[in-house]
Parts: structure tokens; sequence; C-alpha cells
């Protein structure tokens, strides 16, 4: 494992965009049974400190006590002192014959997210784009690759780069390094074509969301060069799914999903161009929503909010 602050950009000056995220706005987010009466009691509790709700969303799949799933956004001057007292009065409310639970979250403080990459670089520079535009409202606090390929690129953006050979080192060795590096430091991570199964003992003990972009055809292409098999298949559409990792292989709650088509006079290398394309819009998408909290895990499955 090697880093270089000094080339890494560690300690650099804030972006202009760094401070692109709203001001005095917070994301409340409940799921729980539906019953009548939720949507009541939250407004009542939120325009009881005088906050002014910007969005609301709610899904439920059953409205005599199925799930519901509830997103609001608000905002508040003072926002950060009067927080505290927002969510003892909802604890306090929602424990009044509701089967719920809530997350409430200050959405001037930006996620911190890491990304993994191998040697693929398109969704990594993506992201890393998408970010100093200020279109993703996050905090990179590092990028983690088991090669060097993009080391440069990545500091040119002002990220620190970690070098982690798992080959060299040992799946074993090299996750523990990465708990190391994570632990504490990071709210979820971003697998961009990271070209490296993650054991399950990993993913319970990292604690927080993976969010992983891969390739998805039907029919599916498993194993090297699924571009050309699906060429040699005469595939009409290649896709990408990003998804939420589970120990399951690719099998984790979906986040978002596209389709492009493709033709016969397509070749090998246009075919990847495209795949390669809706990979990374497909992954900025799923990263975005997640890092704005509408993404809500359910089961196996996921409710959006976009």
């Amino acid at each position: 494992m090697t880093i270089d602050p000094a080339k890494s950009g560690a300690g650099s000056p804030a972006s202009p965009h760094d401070h692109a995220l709203p001001e005095n706005h917070a994301s409340l987010v409940v799921r729980g049974r539906d019953r009548t009466g939720i949507v009541a009691t939250v407004s009542a509790v939120l325009s009881g400190h005088g906050a002014n709700i910007v969005s609301l969303d709610q899904y439920s799949d059953d409205p005599r006590g199925g799930a519901f799933y509830q997103r609001t956004v608000f905002g508040l001057d003072n926002l950060k002192a009067v927080l505290p007292t927002i969510e003892q009065d909802l604890t306090a409310e929602l424990a009044k014959g509701f089967d719920l639970d809530f997350t409430l979250r200050d959405m001037s403080l930006p996620k911190r997210v890491a990304i993994f990459a191998s040697k693929e670089d398109h969704c990594l520079l993506d992201l890393l784009w998408r970010h100093r535009r200020g279109q993703l409202p996050v905090t990179i606090t590092m990028v983690v690759s088991n090669h060097t390929d993009t080391a440069d690129e990545v500091r040119a953006f002002g990220i620190p780069f970690v070098h982690v050979p798992t080959n060299e080192m040992g799946k074993p060795a090299a996750e523990a390094e990465h708990l190391r590096l994570l632990r504490g430091n990071v709210d979820f991570v971003v697998l961009a074509r990271y070209m490296q199964i993650l054991s399950g003992d990993f993913i319970a003990r990292l604690g927080v969301p993976i969010i992983n972009i891969h390739h998805s055809f039907l029919p599916a292409f498993i194993g090297a060069a699924p571009y050309a098999k699906a060429k040699e298949r005469g595939v009409k559409l290649v896709g990408a799914t990003a998804h939420y990792v589970t120990e399951d292989l690719d099998e984790g709650p979906i986040i978002e999903q596209d389709v492009v088509r493709v033709s016969h006079a397509d070749t090998v290398a246009d075919i990847r161009r495209r795949g390669a394309d809706v990979e990374r819009t497909v992954l900025a998408r799923a990263v975005r929503w997640h890092s704005e909290d509408r993404v809500i895990r359910s089961d196996n499955s996921t409710i959006v909010f976009a």
C-alpha cells in the first residue's frame, strides 16, 4: 500500500463547488407499517418548529398496514441548533401507535465516499469530473485501487490515491488494509469497475453501503470479453445495473438500470464504447440518489424517489 499526500492533493483548497449543498435543509426518511396519520404527524412536528417542507414523496404497497416509505426535505433557519430537538419530537410522536423508523440528516454535510477502481477508468473519471463540477453532493475521501494506472489522473483532481496491491498482498491482507483506511472515514463506498470480489466478512465488518456497477445484457454474459460475446450473439441492447453489494455476488438491491440500442453494424469496439457510456450515467445517477437520501432499501429491493 502506498500513498503520497503531497502528490495526492490531500489538504488542497476547497473547490468553489464544495459549497453547492443546500444550507439549512434536512432530509427525513420514514419507513415502517402504513396507517392513518403518518404524513399529518410528521408534518405537524416539522411545522411546529417553523420548518418549510420543500419536497415530500411517499409510497405504500398497501394502505391497510402495508410497507410505507416517505422522504421529506425541509428548510429551517438555524437548522443545526434545532435539529436535535426535532429528532426528539419525532421520536416521541412516532412512538404513539406507529410502527416506524426514521433517519434525519443535515443535507449541508455531504456524505463521505471512497471510490474503488482497477484499470478501467471510465466510471472513476466520470465521477471525479461530476464531483468537480458540483454535480455530486459528496466528499470523496480517497480513491483506492489495486493498480497504479489511474494514480496521476486521480491526483490531478486533488483526491488522495491509495494503491493496495491485492494480488501481491493476498486478499485477507488487502481487505484488512481496506478496513484500516475506511473505518470511520466513509459513509459509503463505490466500486467504479473494481475488478475484485469482496468477501462477505469484509462487507459485514465495513458496515456501510457499497454501490457497484456492472454491465447487464439479455442474455447475460459472464467472464472475460462480455462485449465480444454480445457481438457474437447479435444482441440488440446493452445496458448497465447499479446495485448495493451483498454477499451474494451481483444480486444485491438494484438502484438504477439503463440500456442503449446496438445493431449488427456495430463493432465490438462500438458496443464496448456504448456500454461504457451507459455504465457511467447509471453509476452517476445511483451515487447522486444515494447521497441525497433518495434510495430506501427494502429487503432485496429498493424504493427510489428520483
